[in-house]
């Protein structure tokens, strides 16, 4: 009762939490409009309970999308520990393609929970730019890349990924476009 409101949450509740989210994510990627009441049965929770986390569809989509992008994020420095820079940058973005194809229920959902944000650049903006910033920065260094690229410079040059079909032939058209991207980044790099 006398919780401070930003206090930890209580380990059954974190537990609940991160339950929703787990359940949230697989349901709304298969359909984007599948009931809330669905997604609180099968992840074990009371609707009261469901709605004290996420009080409505936005907020729970929002939460899935910010921790998705925290996976994709956090895969730029296991890939820059793991990889030359070049090689981090181009198999991380295959991995943000796969992220954003592969979701395709999770992404109809994002766009009618953010249309009435106007965008949705901003829900996801920090992680994503940092992951790109170490990335960009990495090669930079090495000479990979033409120096002086920001983040927002990569992130609109990338921006044609959002509007590919995810159910007609993208792997081939993102592979495209992130090939396209690679090579414009790679022209003028001082190691070439």
């Amino acid at each position: 009762m006398g919780q401070h409101k930003d206090a930890p949450l209580r380990s059954d509740a974190q537990r609940n939490r991160e339950r929703i989210l787990e359940v949230a994510l697989v349901e709304l990627t298969r359909a984007s409009d599948v009931p809330l009441s669905v997604i609180a049965r099968k992840a074990g929770v009371g609707q009261g309970t469901f709605y004290r986390n996420f009080p409505n569809r936005e907020a729970l989509v929002l939460e899935v999308y910010r921790y998705e992008v925290q996976q994709v994020s956090d895969a730029a420095c296991q890939l820059l520990h793991t990889r030359p820079p070049d090689q981090a940058l181009r198999e991380w973005m295959d991995r943000l393609v796969q992220y954003a194809m592969a979701k395709a229920g999770l992404a109809d959902a994002i766009r009618r929970a953010t249309s009435a944000l106007g965008s949705l650049a901003g829900v996801g903006r920090g992680p994503l730019t940092h992951a790109v910033a170490a990335l960009l920065e990495a090669n930079e260094k090495a000479g990979t890349i033409r120096p002086g690229v920001s983040p927002d410079d990569f992130l609109l040059a990338i921006a044609g990924l959002w509007q590919i079909d995810p159910h007609g032939e993208w792997e081939a058209r993102a592979g495209r476009l992130m090939d396209l991207v690679m090579d414009g980044l790679k022209a003028g790099a001082p190691g070439r």
